[in-house]
């Protein structure tokens, strides 16, 4: 086996699924993020251009500059779970640079925002994890 990783054939509209399954993980917790910044927008604006790219636009600068923007505010949160809110939110609008290879660290950009939007989730409900055991 060689040190590269396996090319994995995605297509544009393949990518546009990832996204939009991002932006739905991450918008169901932006309110978490809003509550505790109610001025702040980029969290909203990272999921606006997700969804705008998973219904049609081009991957371009809008993505990259509010997923930047969107890390940016979650340094500014009060708490944990806007802080994980908002980090999906940023997850939402880089889920659209996932790339065609086979390697684990590919995985953040399918599962990124759900995982932060689930985090936010559990720290909201005062960390409870229900165990179904």
């Amino acid at each position: 086996m060689t040190g590269e990783a396996s090319k994995v054939v995605l297509s544009k509209q393949d990518l546009r699924a990832v996204t939009a399954f991002a932006a739905a993980s991450a918008e169901v917790v932006l309110e978490i993020f809003e509550a505790d910044q109610p001025d702040d927008s980029r969290p909203r604006d990272a999921i606006g251009a997700a969804w705008a790219f998973a219904r049609g636009s081009e991957r371009g600068k809008s993505l990259r500059d509010t997923a930047s923007a969107a890390l940016k505010a979650a340094k500014s949160a009060h708490t944990a779970a806007a802080r994980e809110a908002a980090w999906a939110a940023m997850s939402a609008a880089g889920a659209a640079y996932l790339h065609p290879l086979a390697k684990a660290t590919q995985v953040k950009h399918i599962l990124g925002a759900g995982a932060y939007a689930a985090r936010a989730a559990e720290l909201l409900a005062d960390d409870d994890r229900v165990n179904d055991s």
